[in-house]
């Protein structure tokens, strides 16, 4: 987690596989110092996971199949 005040201003964006019936649903922001926020869209209040650029990339690649590893 990181410190709510780092998360001000954020612009959110809602994952394009998140749906409004219920399902799993994720927002994600772009912060300075390149880095990734994913917080849950029904609990924003339980804040958001950061991470540091290469690590998404990392994440996203592998969930791509484009082999990047983890």
């Amino acid at each position: 987690m990181t410190r709510r005040a780092a998360l001000t201003g954020a612009r959110w964006f809602t994952s394009s596989y998140s749906n409004d019936q219920g399902g799993q649903c994720v927002e994600g922001a772009l912060l300075d110092g390149a880095r990734m926020a994913i917080r849950d869209t029904k609990d924003r209040a339980r804040g958001a996971f950061v991470f540091p650029a290469p690590v998404w990339d990392a994440f996203v690649g592998a969930i791509k199949g484009d082999g990047a590893a983890l």
